[in-house]
């Protein structure tokens, strides 16, 4: 019997409908800024959170009862034939996973990849009826022990190896899945004290293996995006991909900044001390913003929750600047994000994906009415007029000399202007409630 038993493919029936078992908002067929609501979006399922989770926290084990617990290939195509259950009622288009979520962990790297190549046969034939598409694959190099110094910043190069031949098995995975792009999280790349630890042979060897990446994409004619994801702790003390701007100046170090983008996630870039929109701005400024995790953090608890969004406003934020860098290409929006220990059933884990589209679907519209309002950017433009009068271009031309005869001569004597924050968040404030 499926695990997702009688519950309903989930249809949209409008703002009106009383039925929790429908969307609200999001209707993926709705043309919408010349396409349909699906394309913009292009939401995604994460496997390890919705199939791979027990349940767990740091004070108690797990709380859920899956079928498919256990550490046979048996048990991994009964949860294969669940995640493909579940897409198929959520309408789902994408799905993300690592190779530790799908596969059990064997004895050998030889075995792990037999394993892998199993399942994602498997996949490749559900993924034909089914229609989900691969967004993306990556590779588990933080959960076994292997790996408690880092992968590819490990002392031991032998560690190093091994992560190195585990993502060649992974980006081979992907290509054969047609997966749009390839994500590098390194969980435990950075250290739990400096005083064992040597940051400038750290980030030549996180350096390698992002090249050699790089390297076997183009060598395998993968078409797909490399991504990085930032996050600045948690598990360990510091990791190196902290945020945006820190993984920009590593990109730009080794020369990497036009072959690799960035996957941004809410809960990381709160936990850098960030708002999400900053960083999917900061990213889209730099020429590297190419996919989104959505969540959130529970803003009490001070570490990574991985939520369901629940925030239309901060939601639409975020979605603005998509649009204002032109939207997704190959990226999209995964929900890295999983269920509260204390929701056992099915219908929880169908209904916190419906919620959590519904609401990004709400927070995308919004966005959209923001753009086409236009007070935003009117106001930004008005902000910033003067650096394209005459004075402006000259402060751009000048050297310091020049500058300061110019302020002599003209007796400037220059007065603040108002930002009109307040104003502008009215407007935000105004836009998302008609939504």
């Amino acid at each position: 019997m499926s695990f997702f038993a009688d519950i309903p493919q989930i249809a949209y029936e409008g703002p009106e409908s009383g039925n929790e078992f429908a969307y609200r908002h999001y209707n993926p067929d709705e043309v919408i800024a010349g396409k349909p609501m699906a394309e913009h979006l292009r939401f995604a399922v994460a496997y390890w959170h919705s199939f791979a989770w027990e349940g767990g926290d740091p004070f108690g084990g797990r709380t859920f009862e899956r079928p498919w617990f256990g550490g046979e290939m048996a048990d991994a195509k009964v949860k294969a034939d669940a995640a493909f259950d579940l897409f198929r009622i959520l309408g789902q288009p994408f799905f993300c996973f690592h190779d530790a979520d799908v596969r059990p962990e064997a004895e050998s790297y030889a075995e792990n990849c037999a394993r892998l190549d199993e399942i994602t046969d498997y996949f490749g034939e559900k993924m034909e009826t089914v229609g989900t598409r691969l967004l993306w694959g990556t590779a588990n190099l933080f959960s076994h022990r292997r790996f408690m110094s880092g992968a590819a910043t490990n002392p031991d190069p032998e560690v190093f190896a091994y992560a190195a031949a585990t993502i060649k098995a992974n980006m081979d995975a992907t290509h054969k899945l047609g997966g749009e792009n390839y994500v590098l999280w390194g969980g435990r790349e950075g250290y739990e004290t400096l005083l064992n630890t040597d940051l400038s042979r750290e980030a030549d060897q996180m350096a390698r293996m992002l090249s050699l990446v790089v390297e076997y994409k183009h060598k395998i004619g993968f078409k797909g995006t490399i991504l990085v994801e930032p996050k600045p702790q948690e598990p360990t003390k510091h990791q190196y991909d902290f945020d945006v701007a820190t993984c920009y100046g590593f990109l730009k170090r080794y020369g990497l900044e036009d072959e690799v983008k960035l996957n941004i996630e809410q809960g990381h870039a709160i936990l850098a001390g960030h708002s999400f929109e900053h960083e999917v701005a900061l990213a889209a400024s730099l020429g590297v913003f190419g996919s989104i995790d959505m969540n959130r953090n529970d803003y009490q608890s001070g570490w990574d929750t991985d939520q369901f969004p629940n925030s239309v406003p901060e939601v639409a934020l975020v979605y603005y600047e998509i649009l204002k860098a032109g939207g997704f290409t190959t990226g999209g929006t995964n929900f890295d994000a999983k269920l509260r220990r204390q929701s056992l059933d099915a219908e929880d884990l169908v209904l916190a994906h419906v919620g959590a589209m519904d609401l990004c679907a709400r927070g995308f519209k919004a966005a959209l009415a923001l753009r086409e309002d236009g007070g935003l950017e009117t106001a930004r433009a008005a902000r910033y007029a003067g650096w394209d009068d005459d004075l402006g271009r000259a402060m751009m031309a000048s050297d310091l000399g020049e500058i300061a005869e110019r302020v002599r001569r003209d007796d400037l004597r220059p007065e603040p202007r108002s930002g009109r924050q307040e104003r502008l968040e009215n407007l935000v404030n105004r836009v998302t409630d008609q939504i």
